[in-house]
């Protein structure tokens, strides 16, 4: 028996709660991984609250991302071996829990250099991160770019990875603590979203030529501002839903406001294959290694109280990236 969060209806925090599960022996393609170190991420919220159902239905295990060292190898599993420090942040939801049996498919090996803690911080927000950079725009030396929620786990690595690649970093934060904390992180400009309109301090900042692409993290919040700080032909890449998810989205606003291109991506569609991932993790192990990107992870709590890490998360009480210790 282990430790695991499970969830039997979907609602608030509350609906998180600690039980012991019976695990089996893992089966052809399957590892069994005792964690050390589970990320917490919004994404892990919108499963928990309904917004996203599970895709197994009710009850669940929730989480995407953890860091651990595997204890049983399935038949079949060649590229791992008993012992190995694993990492992942695009499996199956069952991250939330002591230790699991998964596909070795989504595992990836830990250089010696990368911390568990800081390993399950980093893939699920690290990867994103880099797939938004380098795929969903390919951003370039003097491109100027927006991150909403600047402070957040994927924020500040965009803000870091963004700075080093030579963009102009703008970033919306909600208090004087988490603009300071952007700044320190790569933002050039940071806009207190709560006490200024960003969308004005972006064309202030710009002189009016406005912004190549924005990265929105937040949703509902920030729709349809986020689309007033693009240039014409700029890109809108929603990747979250932190306010809720955007609503009465408008193609022909698109065309009104300069032939601007949107899409809605996920980490999952950019790692679906084996190459992928291993190409987008090894993006970011070296990133890490050179020090382009820190990862800073702020907030630790027990698994026991996962409720209260969602319920800091979601009031916007946590910045940087956040891990449940099992």
């Amino acid at each position: 028996m282990v430790a695991a969060i499970r969830v039997h209806e979907t609602g608030g925090p509350d609906v998180l709660k600690l039980e012991e599960v019976e695990l089996g022996k893992p089966g052809p393609g399957e590892v069994r991984v005792r964690h050390t170190a589970i990320g917490l991420n919004f994404i892990d919220t919108y499963f928990r609250s309904g917004l996203y159902p599970a895709p197994n239905g009710l009850p669940f295990t929730p989480g995407n991302e953890a860091a651990g060292v595997i204890e049983e190898l399935g038949e079949g599993v060649t590229d791992l071996a008993v012992g190995d420090r694993v990492a992942y942040g695009s499996s199956p939801l069952g991250s939330y829990s002591a230790a699991r049996i998964m596909p070795a498919g989504p595992l990836v090996k830990l250089p010696d250099t990368i911390s568990d803690e800081t390993a399950a911080a980093m893939m699920l927000k690290g990867m994103t991160a880099r797939y938004l950079l380098r795929q969903t725009f390919k951003v370039e030396p003097g491109n100027t770019i927006l991150v909403q929620a600047a402070a957040g786990g994927v924020g500040l690595l965009l803000c870091q990875w963004a700075a080093h690649i030579g963009a102009t970093v703008i970033g919306t934060v909600g208090s004087q603590e988490k603009a300071e904390l952007a700044r320190a992180n790569g933002a050039h400009h940071t806009i207190l979203y709560r006490q200024e309109d960003f969308v004005a301090k972006v064309k202030e900042i710009t002189g009016g030529k406005l912004c190549d692409v924005v990265y929105d993290g937040v949703g509902k919040d920030t729709y349809p501002g986020s689309l007033d700080c693009l240039r014409p032909r700029g890109l809108f890449a929603s990747f979250g839903n932190a306010s809720g998810p955007v609503e009465n989205f408008s193609l022909l606003a698109l065309s009104q406001k300069g032939s601007l291109y949107a899409t809605r991506p996920t980490l999952f569609t950019h790692v679906a294959t084996r190459p992928a991932l291993l190409e987008n993790a090894a993006d970011l192990f070296d990133a890490v290694a050179k020090g382009v990107v820190k990862v800073p992870v702020n907030q630790t709590y027990p698994l026991a109280r996962a409720a209260d890490a969602h319920r800091d998360l979601e009031a916007r009480r946590t910045t940087g990236s956040t891990v449940l210790i099992p």
